[in-house]
């Protein structure tokens, strides 16, 4: 059974445990390592594996700190160049080639964000339990069957953007780099509209950002297009 435990989500630093009750992972590691310890109760010998979607610092702010303590951490190429570090634990991985850790197989995919090769990554136990991970995107191309968990940015609402541009309190630039770098609300409910959510028994909506985006909105209105139970960390 899929638990997962968000020990921190948004602009300030993003960081997940997932485990199957057998093999715990890291999904990124953007916070302070210190934070990362007391989150998994200092237990980080228990952890298999640190998943990195790209380099801005938000996600894979304590990598030297994971490495050090003897776990390895997958990303891309791309990923690997840009955060400049020679470390003998550092795996590279390729999109749509799928690798194991543990009790996972792990498919990494193309997610379209503004750095150098980030990825989303569909997670799948061997109960069969499929879980989605998906975060700075403004867009998903794919289609997945069977999940049973979706984590996913759902970062701003066009709609809040806007009206913040309108009375000045957000500037104009920010809005054509949201669009191209982050997952809004309407697309996230796009997304889901085209999704198989048959099987599906969570979802989870992060890195909701400071300014743009309203927590009970969100939570509302995914809850009632998909009549899942939603999370927001």
């Amino acid at each position: 059974m899929i638990e997962i435990t968000a020990l921190a989500s948004g602009s300030k630093g993003n960081c997940y445990r997932v485990t199957d009750g057998h093999t715990p992972l890291l999904l990124e590691c953007g916070i302070n390592y210190r934070e990362i310890q007391k989150g998994l109760n200092f237990q980080m010998s228990d952890v298999a594996g640190c998943l990195v979607t790209h380099e801005h610092g938000d996600h894979c702010k304590s990598v030297k700190d994971v490495l050090k303590a003897g776990i390895d951490c997958y990303m891309s190429a791309g990923t690997a160049r840009e955060i400049k570090l020679k470390h003998h634990r550092i795996k590279e991985v390729q999109a749509k080639k799928s690798f194991r850790i543990g009790t996972w197989t792990i498919l990494p995919f193309d997610v379209q964000h503004d750095v150098s090769e980030p990825l989303g990554f569909l997670l799948v136990n061997e109960a069969g339990e499929k879980l989605l991970f998906a975060t700075d995107t403004y867009y998903i191309k794919y289609r997945f069957l069977g999940l049973t968990h979706i984590m996913v940015e759902c970062n701003y609402s066009l709609e809040i953007l806007n009206k913040k541009i309108e009375d000045g309190s957000t500037p104009t630039f920010m809005k054509k780099r949201l669009l191209k770098s982050h997952f809004s609300l309407e697309n996230v409910k796009e997304f889901l509209k085209a999704t198989d959510l048959s099987k599906v028994q969570e979802i989870w909506l992060l890195h909701l950002s400071d300014s743009n985006s309203d927590e009970e909105l969100f939570k509302r209105e995914v809850m009632e297009l998909t009549g899942k139970v939603v999370y927001i960390p």
